[in-house]
């Protein structure tokens, strides 16, 4: 600690006490030692992020002082000088600001451990890294420890580590791995059990445990290689897409419904883009092209957009990514303006964290506080997107809509019309002429001197369509006469109120109204697309504004990337327009920047998530934020070894004579699940445990709680209801009767023709989670309570909770009821009469496994123990006799048998093992 003595030399005691008073919060840290401390390391990092924005980077300068370099400080401001280096921290006045907590003025103020570094830095000199430039602009200065940056460096492949070979490397994965584990004496753990890894490539890959016969076709395979069969079948399953579609629809921020209130309008096409994403991974596109579609599949379709082949309405489809944001722009809200530039600010909020690993958001109003991103940078972005999102010249959902209509479709559309109208004409010359009929037959009852009156005030009303030209007159002398207000529906299915008065007359109208049904049924569905297009030839221009104000509109900014992202003095600009393309171009010359493999983010954002999702945790923690406020990598070098190999293979894989396809997501998956770290057991280590409590060495498979779709759909898979129907629109959800939300629709919404297709039928109650309905306002409950997101933009990483309205859930929610009593009639029917059977069946379905001979008394006994307790109350079976899934009570045979192995279906379903994956 010589800088203290140092200190204590030049300012006294009392200063001392206080300085280190401050330093001891840090304790545990490694002290960084005086001559080590630099301006642009230490201290600027703390001056960006709380001061630069009055002092160095915004419009003006307070008070005339720039705390940007050093010599500035040293110049300082309207205060005079506010650093003197190399002496008493009481004597620099920038100092004493900060210590008293005067300066920042706001609430957020530095931290101890920031005014000790800031003091010390002082005292030692104030030294700089280097010589500071001879002039600095306005704004933004990206230094060269910013530039050196772990994340903003190019992605270049480092040397596969050379460790000790044997059975525990597989492939270069385990090297990078055992390299590390080998400076803390760490080992991998042993491999697991085949059943254990069996259940655990299912849950990861598909997200449904093993069917009996897939258990079967394992178990079976002599082979060496029946492992990395397993991992084939798996990744050809056409569930593959559906497991892994819902990782990245979390990052899109995919919702079936617009937010923005509570008003919360459905989006019926969004679910297109849901299905986009699946098939594009079932088919292994390769995941430049499936980056590069959906920020700009309709720059790759040449317009107008009509009569569309199937590749050009996928590439349309994909562009759904950029329409997932939060939309409250129909219908007509007070502050549109307001609600548009929304949409595009969480648009880009989308964009970045889901490809850049960055949240550029802080950069709207100002300069970002921590990141090299400025204001302007922000902005490029954004002028990226406003040609297809110009918010002078909205477009609402409605207006955004592309029909599939083909021209064939059409033009049989207008033939069907054309003769449905015709229908019409006829129905309604036929309805007139028994309105006069009926009206003529009623009139010639009353006295004939009113005739003449009463027929002239008849033809001025009709209720539909609206026609009422009468007077006050004639309506007084209508009035007198009710039998005479006769009147059909002209225009419109129905008969008016003929039939009160002539019932032959009124069914030959039903039968026109029968007719035109039957015309109007032969019509093509006409199906829309939820898109992001541009309008041709207006281009809008893109403006900074101030403080994030649209209101306050400044300079004009060109398109382009974060500066950051490419090489110093190598910014990435684009053309405002494109003239070899009908659009500007600006979204797909980016989409090509960003999977040009020169990116420094993109291939290991991908990578990392792909890697956190297999092991519940990413090499970086925090997998939106690659910046300088995020997590640094555990492990940076099998990072960019991982990415180079996903973008450029250049190890073959078992199956494999050359290196694989590049950009491949399911080449991807098998690196990683056939090595070691993936295989190996999940059961603690003490001695390991004692040197890596966090396993952050991945010295054992981490145990993961399953995410909320998998558990659902799980739970249906094991009480063998799953409907495994792919594709199609969302399934609806309502709220019940005690304000769960629940898989349903509700009565009001049963009238909708929009709704009607949707309703559950044929089993769509029990499709996969993934085509449950995504409403912003009405997460389904058995989803929300285990953590699945709700979508107010997006969601980069979920949590993982274990809280008490999880177990309540589990113990009491009419799903779970449910599904236990027809996994209990499932393993009746397999083993009739067979309680040994039923319960070793059960495990093999819940758990991927055969129960212990202890685990099946217990099991045998808490059974046989509920059958003897609901004997003795024959109200609690005659109560549950009624099935939840049929209209009417049917009685079972053993009754009380279905009961109690009930109750011992559901603690399976709620039980630890089934929950997790180890």
């Amino acid at each position: 600690m010589e800088w203290v003595h140092e200190i204590e030399r030049r300012i006294g005691v009392q200063a001392v006490v206080f300085i280190v008073a401050l330093a001891a919060s840090a304790a545990g840290d490694r002290e960084i030692q005086a001559g080590e401390l630099t301006f642009e390391e230490h201290v600027r990092p703390i001056f960006k992020a709380n001061c630069f924005q009055c002092h160095g980077e915004g419009e003006k300068l307070k008070g005339d002082l720039d705390l940007r370099l050093r010599r500035f400080m040293i110049r300082g401001g309207e205060s005079g000088p506010v650093i003197v280096p190399g002496q008493a921290v009481e004597q620099s006045y920038l100092f004493r600001r900060i210590r008293d907590g005067e300066m920042p003025p706001s609430d957020h103020k530095l931290s101890p451990d920031q005014i000790e570094l800031v003091g010390r830095w002082i005292v030692s000199g104030a030294v700089t890294a280097r010589e500071e430039p001879e002039t600095l602009g306005k704004g933004l200065m990206i230094t060269q420890e910013e530039r050196e940056f772990w994340s903003f460096q190019l992605i270049r492949r480092p040397e596969v580590p050379v460790v000790e070979t044997g059975d525990r490397i597989r492939t270069p994965v385990d090297s990078f791995l055992q390299a590390k584990m080998a400076e803390k004496g760490l080992s991998f753990s042993p491999d697991a059990e085949s059943m254990t890894l069996l259940r655990r490539a299912y849950l990861n890959l598909v997200g449904l445990p093993p069917q009996s016969h897939e258990v079967v076709q394992f178990l079976t395979d002599d082979s060496s290689d029946a492992y990395v069969h397993l991992l084939d079948r798996l990744l050809d399953s056409p569930h593959y897409g559906e497991r892994w579609a819902r990782h990245w629809l979390d990052v899109a921020g995919y919702a079936d419904s617009e937010g923005y209130n509570s008003d919360d309008v459905r989006r019926p096409h969004a679910y297109r883009y849901r299905d986009y994403v699946v098939r594009s991974l079932n088919a292994d596109k390769p995941f430049d092209q499936f980056i590069q579609e959906q920020m700009a599949g309709d720059e790759m379709v040449e317009p107008p957009y009509e009569d569309l082949t199937p590749n050009e309405i996928e590439k349309l489809h994909a562009t759904g990514f950029l329409r997932m944001a939060s939309d409250g722009t129909e219908p007509m809200i007070e502050d549109r303006e307001a609600a548009c530039n929304q949409v595009v600010a969480d648009t880009i909020k989308i964009m970045s964290t889901a490809l850049l690993g960055l949240s550029v958001g802080c950069a709207q109003c100002h300069d970002h506080r921590y990141d090299p991103i400025s204001q302007k940078d922000y902005y490029r972005l954004r002028a990226i997107l406003e040609p297809a999102y110009d918010w002078k010249n909205w477009r609402s959902p409605s207006q955004r809509r592309i029909s599939l209509y083909t021209d064939d479709q059409r033009a049989e559309a207008e033939a069907v019309e054309a003769e449905q109208a015709k229908a019409q004409e006829e129905k309604d010359k036929k309805a007139t002429e028994f309105v006069n009929t009926i009206f003529e037959k009623k009139l010639a009852l009353l006295d004939g001197s009113l005739h003449e009156m009463l027929r002239e005030a008849f033809s001025k009303f009709s209720p539909y369509p609206l026609k009422d030209e009468r007077s006050d007159k004639q309506k007084e002398l209508l009035n007198r006469y009710p039998d005479l207000e006769v009147y059909a529906d002209l225009g419109r299915l129905g008969t008016g109120n003929i039939g009160m008065y002539d019932r032959k007359l009124a069914e030959e109208l039903t039968k026109f109204d029968e007719k035109i049904k039957a015309i109007a049924a032969r019509r093509p569905d006409e199906a829309f697309l939820r898109v992001l297009t541009e309008v041709p030839d207006e281009v809008p221009t893109t403006f900074l504004f101030h403080r994030g104000d649209y209101r306050q509109p400044k300079d004009s900014v060109s398109p382009g990337g974060l500066t950051i992202t490419s090489p110093e003095g190598e910014r990435f600009d684009i053309a405002e327009n494109d003239p070899a393309l009908p659009t500007t171009g600006r979204r797909l010359a980016y989409a090509r920047w960003l999977t040009s493999g020169k990116h420094p983010l993109v291939a290991r954002v991908i990578v990392n998530r792909v890697w956190m999702h297999h092991f519940g945790r990413g090499i970086v923690g925090t997998p939106s934020n690659f910046g300088l406020t995020g997590d640094h990598p555990t492990h940076p070098a099998l990072l960019d070894w991982l990415a180079c190999e996903f973008v450029t293979p250049s190890v073959p894989l078992p199956g494999e004579t050359t290196p694989g396809r590049p950009w491949s997501l399911k080449r991807l998956h098998k690196l990683i699940m056939l090595s070691t770290v993936y295989r190996q057991s999940s059961v603690p280590d003490p001695e390991k445990h004692a040197i890596d409590s966090g396993n952050e060495f991945y010295w054992r498979m981490p145990v993961r709680r399953l995410e909320a779709e998998v558990i659902r759909d799980a739970v249906l898979a094991t009480s063998d209801v799953l409907n495994r129907r792919r594709y199609g629109r969302s399934v609806a959800v309502t709220k019940d009767d005690v304000g769960q939300i629940v898989v349903e629709v509700d009565d009001d919404e049963k009238k909708s023709d929009l709704t009607r297709d949707r309703l559950p039928s044929d089993g769509d109650e029990y499709r996969r989670s993934l085509y449950v309905e995504v409403r912003r306002t009405r997460p389904l409950t058995v989803l929300h309570t285990f953590d699945a997101p709700v979508m107010l933009t997006n969601c980069v990483q979920r949590n993982s909770s274990t809280v008490a309205p999880q177990s309540l859930l589990l113990m009491n929610s009419d799903f779970i009821l449910k599904q236990a009593r027809q996994f209990a009639r499932r393993l009746r029917s397999q083993a009739p009469g067979n309680l040994v059977g039923q319960i070793t069946y059960a495990w093999q379905l819940a758990y991927t496994r055969l129960p212990t001979e202890d685990e099946l008394g217990m099991a045998r006994g808490f059974v046989e123990q509920r059958v003897a307790d609901l004997a003795g109350r024959p109200e609690d079976v005659a109560e549950k006799q009624r099935d939840e899934t049929e209209e009417a009570a049917k009685p079972e045979v053993d009754d009380s048998e279905l009961l109690a192995l009930t109750s011992f279906c559901q603690v399976l379903l709620s039980s630890n093992e089934f929950l997790y994956v180890d």
